[in-house]
């Protein structure tokens, strides 16, 4: 099992705002603000789902172990099969040949990324933009692959004033500009006459935050009596539940108690069990074993049983919990349906995790169908132990004519509150209650 360490020393850029064009349900350009808390709801097939997928195809293609070309399709994160299944055809005219990502972080750089199906070659990039903060001395370019180097230059004044200035300080050297595709990217390299490359890099910020963006799908695998053993490091390429077991073993046996008792406290928040451990079974597996009872008791040490013996509950939930730990600040995680398999209490006290890792810096988005996971969030404002301003909530829905994506943005004041409750939340368990008791009081 790998040690863990900092695969860079370089500060993670905390994501701020999202956007998508021509990609599945979403046509047109929809934005989301990224806060250390976002949360996504609506009714199902929403596009919620659709709306950060761009993000774990960068992320599944950056992760290869092999240069998959333009884009990964059908990875660990995202599984596609065709292009097609992604672009957007609302069937009334709307279809697109191309959609494009907007990644803006904290630094004042943003990122617009733009594919388009191609007869010749399936997929291509059409188009990359790196907007940069020229206060931090970050150079912004337009580029195209088939660009020419008039082109570079007549679109790239910042890219031309590098150019000018190694040509200044070798005068014998001519320099050329390309343009070639690294993955997912495209990058400029500057060629003298020997041949010698000097590439430019432009979007190391957003590789840097594409790497670390930590993944947990709304299915986290069945559980297992024995996980495999994996590398503990600060990346999670792939799924994170993959890591588990390893994460939590490491933390034991470098008596990390400070995230060993975090662990204990999150489990026991959610009424879950008092305890867990991780036992290495030889040099390829981890056992996870898990207290019986939900609070301590004489000799409750001795009594665990295999997460594969327990109910679902804990299986889905401590990789959130353990993603929450493990996260720095910046780093984003992304979480599809945490509270699954929740009895609701556990869902109303998620909410208390959820702002603890958002307030510790790390960057939370939350795709959700609990209204009680959001009630909780809202009680947590209202008391004052969350910022509204930490808060963004995004409601989605689908147009009834078209299926297109649509999202409304709420502001949360002090007291938590955002305006009307969408028609899939509170207004369907008012009507429930109504009902039973017409059935109650006609029989």
């Amino acid at each position: 099992m790998k040690s863990r360490k900092k695969t860079t020393d370089k500060k993670i850029p905390a994501i701020t705002a999202l956007s998508v064009t021509g990609y599945k349900s979403i046509y047109n350009t929809r934005k989301i603000r990224i806060a250390p808390l976002t949360l996504l709801a609506g009714a199902n097939s929403s596009g919620k789902s659709s709306f950060i997928q761009p993000l774990l195809l960068l992320k599944q293609t950056l992760e290869a172990p092999y240069d998959p070309g333009v884009l990964l399709l059908d990875g660990e994160n995202v599984k596609i099969t065709d292009i097609d299944q992604m672009l957007s055809n609302l069937g009334t005219g709307k279809k697109a040949s191309e959609f494009s990502v907007r990644i803006e972080l904290e630094d004042g750089s943003e990122l617009i990324s733009s594919y388009k199906k191609s007869k010749k070659t399936g997929l291509e990039i059409k188009a990359q933009e790196f907007i940069g903060n020229e206060q931090k001395g970050q150079a912004s370019c337009y580029l195209r692959l088939d660009m020419s180097r008039q082109e570079i230059e007549e679109n790239n004044p910042d890219l031309k004033r590098v150019l000018l200035s190694l040509s200044s300080k070798n005068k014998s050297q001519k320099y050329q500009l390309d343009i070639m595709r690294n993955r997912c990217f495209l990058s400029v390299n500057f060629l003298d006459s020997t041949g010698g490359i000097l590439s430019v890099g432009l979007f190391g910020g957003h590789i840097r935050f594409i790497k670390k963006f930590i993944h947990l799908p709304g299915l986290r695998g069945n559980p297992e009596r024995m996980y495999k053993t994996t590398a503990v490091e600060d990346v999670f390429p792939g799924r994170f539940e993959n890591y588990v077991a390893s994460i939590i073993y490491y933390w034991q046996i470098n008596k990390d108690t400070e995230k060993l008792k975090e662990l204990g406290t999150s489990l026991r928040t959610l009424g879950l069990t008092w305890t867990l451990q991780a036992k290495k079974k030889d040099d390829s597996r981890v056992e996870i074993l898990v207290g019986r009872l939900s609070k301590a008791k004489k000799s409750g040490a001795k009594d665990l049983v295999s997460i594969a013996d327990f109910g679902l509950g804990v299986s889905q939930i401590l990789p959130v919990i353990t993603a929450l730990i493990v996260a720095e600040k910046n780093q984003t995680v992304y979480l599809e349906q945490p509270e699954i398999h929740l009895y609701p209490r556990a869902q109303a006290a998620l909410a208390l995790l959820l702002a603890k890792a958002a307030k510790r810096g790390v960057r939370v988005i939350v795709e959700t169908h609990s209204s009680l996971l959001l009630r909780g969030v809202q009680t947590l404002i209202a008391k004052g132990e969350l910022s509204p301003g930490d808060v963004a909530l995004h409601w989605f829905s689908r147009n009834k004519d078209d299926g297109e994506t649509e999202i409304v943005s709420a502001d949360l004041d002090e007291n938590g509150a955002f305006g009307d409750w969408p028609e899939d939340f509170d207004d369907v368990m008012l009507d429930a209650d109504g009902a039973y008791l017409d059935a109650v009081e006609k029989w």
